[in-house]
């Protein structure tokens, strides 16, 4: 198949997903496939050949790709783009993901896992990965996802909060403290905090600031971090998490050996069952498919507390979603296979 794998983006994960990307687009050129890797931001600004050769391009433009500790600089990639539009979409996107049988989204965060890509891809008659626009936007927005599925799973007690600057120590006279700080709308746990008291409370709405001002303030729940993988439908074996140093953080997430990471997880049978069982309802209730990843915190007495789901999940080589289908006995090339027979059943009914 012609797969045209697109990364990148413009989001404050898109290392992440250039990593994930990468990695994608190996898997499928090594099961045969004509795979490319395509930034969708800054788009085919250095490809000098013919559209009608890119998919015969050796290397598939790969590369290699890390996730670095710090959030990328998104000025300095704009800078990067010739083409000065104010589209997402670079230089010949949409047009070479038009001549693919399918596009792999390998994207993060809000510029591609909010339903908007996917949306546009639909209007234009292009078949992609994962779930659809709709469940897309609804998963990525976590007051929504919360108010949809809290009568049906366990979730923390939260409140939705947009706010400037002028308005944070007001904030905290109305806010107890331990809490969990979150942007709205972000992934890969990009601005999240969590508050012990007012001086990290302030803190924490402070840096929110620059991701748009609106937060979700969780109650803190103590316990273990379980994520569960799901795969057309069904659940994957739990991982449990286990930072080294603070909580699952972006810098945990995705820097080899920061956290200890264990699949299955060795959690009582009756605790897999319920994560499972959470993990399988959030993914009907929203209307997902093909594949998701959700959060969890586990409590003593067993009681999953369901944090938020993940439409795109990670495919770096730290990730979790390969790790727990590994340990059904399906390597990283089945996984991505999986993903696009699945997809393109979704979106084709083939």
């Amino acid at each position: 198949m012609r797969i045209v794998v697109l990364a990148g983006g413009l989001s404050m994960e898109r290392n992440v997903s250039l990593s994930s990307g990468n990695k994608i687009c190996r898997a499928l050129r090594s099961l045969g496939h004509e795979a490319i890797l395509v930034d969708m931001f800054l788009g085919l600004e250095q490809y000098t050949g013919s559209l009608e050769d890119i998919f015969a391009v050796e290397d598939g433009f790969c590369g290699e790709f890390s996730v670095e500790e710090k959030e990328p600089d998104l000025d300095a990639v704009r800078a990067r783009r010739a083409d000065k539009s104010r589209s997402v979409f670079g230089k010949d996107v949409l047009a070479v993901c038009a001549m693919a049988d399918v596009v792999f989204l390998a994207l993060h965060g809000t510029c591609g896992e909010d339903g908007r890509v996917q949306a546009a891809f639909d209007l234009l008659g292009i078949p992609y990965t994962g779930a659809g626009y709709l469940s897309s936007a609804i998963a990525m927005d976590k007051d929504l996802t919360k108010r949809l599925v809290a009568p049906f799973v366990t979730t923390p007690q939260w409140r939705t909060v947009s706010y400037t600057a002028e308005e944070i120590e007001t904030l905290l006279g109305e806010i107890a403290t331990p809490c969990v700080v979150k942007p709205i709308a972000s992934g890969s746990s990009i601005g999240v905090s969590i508050a012990h008291d007012a001086q990290q409370l302030r803190s924490a709405l402070t840096l929110c600031l620059k991701y748009g001002g609106k937060v979700i303030l969780e109650q803190y729940i103590t316990g273990r971090e379980i994520q569960v993988g799901i795969l057309a439908g069904k659940a994957l074996p739990s991982i449990e998490i286990i930072p080294k140093k603070g909580f699952y953080d972006y810098a945990n997430k995705y820097q080899v050996g920061a956290a200890e990471e264990i699949c299955p997880s060795p959690i009582p049978a009756e605790w897999e069952e319920r994560v499972r069982s959470a993990t399988e309802t959030v993914y009907r209730m929203l209307g997902l498919s093909v594949y998701a990843r959700a959060d969890f915190v586990v409590t003593q007495d067993g009681t999953p507390y369901f944090l938020e789901i993940n439409t795109l999940p990670g495919m770096t080589p730290t990730s979790l979603v390969p790790q727990e289908a590994a340990a059904v006995g399906m390597s990283y090339e089945e996984l991505c296979q999986t993903i696009v027979n699945e997809s393109v059943k979704e979106r084709c009914g083939i």
